[in-house]
């Protein structure tokens, strides 16, 4: 029967960074994942080019029951420190957002880093190893695999969450949570495109592909970015920013001219101008030709501006400033970014990332409850508990 000093199960972003860093501390480390390759996620994420963390990266931009949980890891391992290994290695990046640092080729850069880390550490990786049973030793912990017995001190929950099941995604991490008596959150899908309700599916279909600056409000929160018009619904950093705060039943208000400070007013300054001009010139200019013909047609606006009264022009500016969608659900994890919800933060310990209850037994990632916004928080919260909790292992 082989041991280890630390088993981490996961070979993601999260888990070959905890590796790495316990490993450097001298520790014995084995990653075991059950995919034929290591960092899947990192290899797609960002458009295959990583979007590997955010300069601005702040609890604010985390999604939690308990939002003081990520306060401690965040302040410990900054993005400014993952960003200094960025360079270490050589990468070429560049800055595409505020703050939001990306390769400027390819994400493979990234996984290569973590895996050359592992390497001059001395962690092992295991892959098409999968676990079968877990069992508590008095010092440690004893896995079941496909690849025989092992044992170790500490073992590390670092296999994710549901997002993306082709990619190897599954249940797994709750599934221990819940074997040691670790509460585990209500989970869905975050970060992910909406369905619509199909007369308005019908009805947008023919513009799929468009792009809009738009601004989208939902239960209190409002972010403005792209919405992009897809065959199944409505796409874009908008809609998969807000998808996070959205709940089964709830409208979205979608502001399609967030720069524009008073719709009313500028609808009034061009009917002033060519009140025998129709309305289709000044859309034209606002939007995309196709969507700004859809909007005519769909509202009955196709006139000349001097047959719209001051409350026709109160009446459009107000459906340009929100428009109210209700969709129909989400694509589900099959395109999830992110799995909302998972193992109770209030079980875990802010500091080492292990179960106050279950000593040696770690949970880093996105098994937590903790989900970052779009833009690399997500990849920054897994450097930092990663390293965090690869100081204490």
């Amino acid at each position: 029967m082989q041991h280890c000093d630390v088993v981490v199960i996961g070979a993601g972003a999260a888990g070959l960074m905890c590796a790495a860093t316990a490993a450097y501390r001298g520790r014995r480390v084995r990653v075991i994942d059950h995919a034929n390759k290591p960092g899947k996620k990192i290899l797609m994420s960002g458009g295959g080019r990583c979007n590997f963390t955010n300069l601005n990266t702040s609890a604010a931009h985390f999604l939690s029951a308990n939002p003081a949980f990520c306060i401690s890891a965040l302040k410990r391992y900054t993005a400014r420190d993952f960003h200094e290994l960025v360079e270490r290695h050589g990468i070429e990046w560049c800055e595409k957002g505020p703050g939001q640092l990306f390769c400027v080729d390819s994400s493979r850069p990234i996984l290569d880093m973590l895996l050359t880390e592992c390497d001059w550490a001395g962690a092992e990786i295991a892959l098409n190893t999968s676990v079968a049973a877990i069992e508590r030793r008095d010092a440690g912990f004893l896995l079941r695999t496909s690849a025989g017995a092992l044992t170790c001190d500490a073992l590390v929950i670092a296999c994710g969450g549901l997002s993306i099941p082709t990619m190897g995604a599954s249940g797994f991490g709750y599934e221990v949570a819940r074997q040691f008596g670790l509460p585990v959150l209500p989970t869905r899908a975050g970060l992910v495109p909406f369905t619509l309700q199909p007369a308005l599916k019908e009805a947008l279909a023919p513009l799929s592909g468009i792009s809009i600056p738009v601004s989208v409000s939902c239960n209190d929160q409002t972010f403005t970015e792209p919405m992009l018009i897809t065959h199944r619904g409505i796409s874009g950093p908008a809609m998969l920013q807000i998808s996070s705060y959205w709940q089964p039943g709830d409208t979205l208000a979608i502001n399609l001219l967030p720069d524009v400070q008073d719709v009313q007013a500028v609808l009034s300054d061009q009917r002033q101008a060519t009140p025998s001009a129709r309305t289709d010139a000044l859309f034209a200019r606002l939007f995309p030709r196709r969507f700004a013909q859809w909007l005519t047609e769909q509202h009955g606006w196709q006139q000349d501006w001097q047959h719209f009264s001051n409350a026709s022009l109160a009446q459009m500016a107000a459906q340009l400033r929100q428009w109210q969608v209700k969709p129909g659900g989400t694509e589900g994890y099959r395109t999830a970014e992110v799995t909302l919800g998972g193992v109770d933060t209030d079980a875990i310990s802010s500091r080492t990332f292990e179960a106050r209850d279950v000593p040696g037994l770690f949970f880093i990632g996105e098994v937590l409850d903790v989900t970052g916004q779009l833009g690399g928080h997500n990849f920054q919260w897994a450097w930092s508990s990663g390293y965090c909790a690869g100081q204490f292992v």
